[in-house]
């Protein structure tokens, strides 16, 4: 039948009938690019048989926007040319002209910006039914699909270093995306997520940043006399301690208190029956990862390590308590009424130790004193101030000013710390 043959009537019904199909395949493609790969890999394991096809076509991107845009062109050169004849049929020579125009803005409208806006807010509903047309379409135009795309990947190879299928398959997230996704995209409850993140983050983190110093310690000297060491075991908070000879260094092992639960008052306890109750010490490297050393623990069948530097000197100790407080939180409920080294003043500042942990200050605080160089709030100012002082003063650090209180044996013993308005640089004032 020849187009010039049809009426009027009958070539507007058809061109709005091409601008639906052209909606169609517009809406289809962002869609299907639209999808969150990770939400179908879900659907696809549920069995859901929408998620299964469009999973299916996706691992051929190439093909599948082969054979959306044979199908679109297919329609607007069709809409185009109908739409000519339309109007010069009304408009005469005139319509050669305005017939372009009039159709160009009604395919943005209807065809383009209209339904792929749609298909971007809504793309599951959208492609879980395209997928049911477009899988018969790609059979059907298969022959052309293939030529385009061998023709075009031809085409494209030089500037890809990968293949459309290695590129459809190349999904994996990196820890920072991960990040991300887990902190603006997970439907999580606040803890949740925040336990996710940390669990991201042990790797950044290592045992050195969450050990106990070596001047805070609590172990056994062996040299002490029995009485003050039987005084200690029953006055302990902890349930295991280092037991060791006169110096940290000299380790003779760990005690853990439940195995001295068997010498019931009355029954007689040595040193050396101390010492057979100990457990070989475990030794870590301090620039150990901590999802690393979670692993070790748990390989190990161990709960406590002794933290060494390069040389072999005991840096500190650390805990499997210590690695799961970086994940879930602190285990009290009240971390910074449980900090002694932390006491409010009244007018709003905070009389904090000079050997407090940064980190726990951090945490305590909800503060963001900085972690990646050193580790207590001595280290930390005199770092800034690359020098110890003779007597006290102030400084600023980023939107924490500070006034050191007492300064004794080489350490900054107290400091006094305002959280304030944000600066740029530093200020000293002696």
């Amino acid at each position: 039948m020849n187009v010039s043959e049809l009426s009027s009537e009958v070539l507007g019904v058809i061109v709005a009938v091409l601008v639906i199909m052209s909606a169609y395949f517009s809406g289809s493609e962002t869609a299907m690019v639209a999808l969150n790969r990770y939400r179908l890999r879900h659907l696809v394991k549920e069995g859901h048989r929408g998620a299964i096809r469009a999973d299916r076509l996706l691992k051929r991107p190439d093909r599948l926007l082969g054979v959306i845009l044979i199908g679109n062109n297919l329609v607007n050169f069709t809409a185009a040319s109908i739409a000519t004849v339309l109007g010069i049929r009304l408009l005469g020579d005139t319509g050669v002209v305005v017939a372009p125009v009039v159709v160009t803005i009604i395919f943005l409208i209807f065809s383009e910006v209209a339904p792929k806006t749609i298909a971007a807010q809504i793309p599951e509903p959208i492609a879980f039914r395209s997928v049911y047309v477009l899988g018969p379409l790609l059979r059907l135009f298969y022959p052309g699909v293939l030529f385009i795309n061998g023709f075009s990947n031809m085409l494209v190879k030089p500037f890809l270093s990968r293949t459309p299928t290695e590129a459809a398959a190349q999904d994996a997230l990196t820890v920072d995306e991960l990040r991300t996704v887990v902190n603006e995209g997970a439907a999580l409850p606040e803890k949740g997520q925040n336990m996710l993140l940390s669990i991201l983050d042990l790797e950044n983190v290592t045992v050195d940043d969450i050990m106990v110093p070596r001047a805070e310690i609590l172990g056994i000297d062996i040299d002490d006399d029995l009485s003050d060491i039987l005084s200690q075991l029953a006055s302990s908070q902890h349930t295991r301690l280092p037991v060791y000879k006169d110096d940290i260094d000299n380790m003779l092992g760990v005690l853990h208190l439940r195995r001295v639960a068997r010498f019931l008052p009355g029954t007689v306890m040595t040193k050396t029956d101390l010492l057979q109750l100990t457990e070989e010490p475990y030794y870590v490297p301090e620039a150990t990862p901590l999802h690393t050393q979670l692993i070790n623990f748990q390989k190990e069948k161990k709960r406590i390590a002794l933290v060494v530097n390069e040389y072999g000197d005991v840096r500190g100790i650390v805990t499997l308590e210590d690695i799961l407080e970086e994940i879930v939180g602190e285990f009290t409920t009240d971390f910074a009424a449980n900090m002694p080294e932390i006491h409010p003043l009244e007018d709003g500042s905070y009389l904090i130790d000079g050997l407090a942990v940064l980190r726990d200050i951090n945490r305590a605080l909800g503060w963001d004193l900085p972690t990646h160089g050193p580790k207590t709030l001595n280290g930390l100012v005199l770092e800034h101030l690359e020098m110890l002082p003779e007597s006290n003063l102030c400084l600023r650090i980023g939107e924490y000013l500070i006034e050191t209180l007492q300064i004794k044996d080489n350490v900054i013993k107290n400091l006094k710390i305002t959280r304030a308005a944000p600066a740029r640089e530093r200020t000293l004032h002696p």
